[in-house]
């Protein structure tokens, strides 16, 4: 048992191997080095009341945030999520079209005796894709439990949103790039089951790292444009960026005020669209408590400290980086490079620990709905290099 809870972690003896099963999918990152033991031989099993009760969260916790937010996003209110200036106009636009379709984030919660909580919503840029749609299922077949229930229905759910948004912008031709940091193996495999996903969707997919894009506003070239064979140059009039909005404010204002353009002339869609930014926002946090106070899903939360134990958070923190756990005199601090950004204060709340210390954190999927659950664990503050668990439905 954890924390009272109905969830339990047991070793599942496995028939065949993990890291043979990842390998033979082509997620070398999985396995890496600093991956070591990333999936482990185990799984959580959890039931099935439990289970719908994550996947609901994640719907109302989104309809939360849609009904919280101010139809003409005033300054005061983009002030207080700290979105970036220069984003103001292609947030507003985004936010007021429509056709600007949010595909997928994946929302972090905790599973305590009350019920499931809001730890944070990654609705921009959020990652393991791959492990929940496919590596936790490998890792059930691996261990000869190819018939074992699991809420993994991520690919399924992301060739749904993709065609949507296919269909939405039908006056555009279907070609979508597809974009990554490059060097990120795992960024690059993210985005490869988009691309297989879009394919199914119906669009022509193509896979590139940023830094090979070519973004022009000028004349016949305007556009966004990659080279897809020796000589062969493309352009995309839909475009997918696993690089988080602010980074691109912040670090490359060219490139930012290149996409508001071309996004407001309808020369590229864009997602996860800009709007993404508000929800991304630990901002959003307390934004949420100000307007559903003490409302089951949420965690007190506010921009100013609170009483007893507490979490600091930057509010584009990614990776568990530059939080703090105040707990009176105690603090528990995680390095990191965003100790400058504004920050957010919230309730602390206890994970579910297991008899061999790990705590254990859910992530759920919201694409369209909420659609599939992935389990992190660690013995600390959990981060990107924290173990991800499969999961088994009872």
């Amino acid at each position: 048992m954890l924390n009272n809870l109905r969830i339990r972690v047991r070793l599942e003896p496995h028939s065949g191997d993990v890291e043979t099963a990842v390998r033979g999918l082509g997620w070398e990152w999985c396995v890496e080095d600093g991956c070591a033991n990333y999936v482990p031989g185990e799984a959580v099993i959890i039931n099935e009341n439990d289970a719908d009760k994550l996947l609901e969260a994640a719907d109302t916790l989104y309809n939360m945030m849609v009904q919280a937010v101010p139809d003409e996003l005033p300054d005061a209110f983009l002030n207080v999520l700290g979105i970036p200036a220069n984003l103001w106009q292609i947030v507003r636009q985004s936010w007021n079209d429509d056709r600007h379709w949010h595909l997928y984030g994946r929302f972090d919660l905790a599973q305590t005796p009350e019920g499931p909580k809001l730890i944070e919503f990654n609705a921009d840029t959020a990652t393991s894709i791959p492990e929940t749609a496919v590596v936790q299922w490998a890792s059930l077949a691996a261990a000869g439990k190819n018939d074992a229930n699991q809420y993994s229905g991520l690919y399924e759910a992301l060739v749904e949103q993709l065609r949507t948004w296919r269909m939405m912008n039908s006056d555009l031709a279907p070609a979508v790039l597809l974009t990554y940091i490059g060097g990120s193996a795992e960024d690059q495999t993210n985005c490869a089951v988009l691309a297989q996903a879009a394919t199914e969707a119906g669009f022509n997919a193509h896979l590139c790292p940023i830094e090979d894009v070519t973004i022009s506003t000028e004349g016949a070239e305007r556009g966004v444009w990659a080279q897809i064979e020796n000589e062969q140059w493309q352009q995309f009039p839909f475009l997918f960026k696993l690089l988080p909005w602010e980074q691109i404010a912040w670090e490359e204002p060219e490139l930012c005020e290149s996409l508001t353009q071309l996004s407001r002339s309808r020369n590229v869609v864009i997602a996860n669209p800009a709007y993404t930014l508000l929800f991304q926002s630990k901002g959003m946090l307390a934004w949420l408590w100000k307007a559903y106070p003490y409302h089951p899903l949420l965690l007190e939360a506010d921009l100013t400290p609170l009483s007893g134990k507490y979490i600091r958070k930057p509010y584009f923190g990614r990776e568990g980086q530059s939080i703090e756990v105040i707990d009176k005199v105690s603090v528990t601090r995680m390095e990191g490079e965003y100790d400058q950004q504004q920050q957010v204060y919230q309730r602390w709340c206890e994970l579910p620990q297991d008899n061999k210390g790990y705590t254990y954190q859910a992530g759920v999927f919201w694409a369209g709905e909420g659609c599939a659950i992935g389990f992190r664990r660690e013995k600390g503050i959990i981060t990107n290099l924290s173990q991800f668990v499969p999961h088994l439905v009872e």
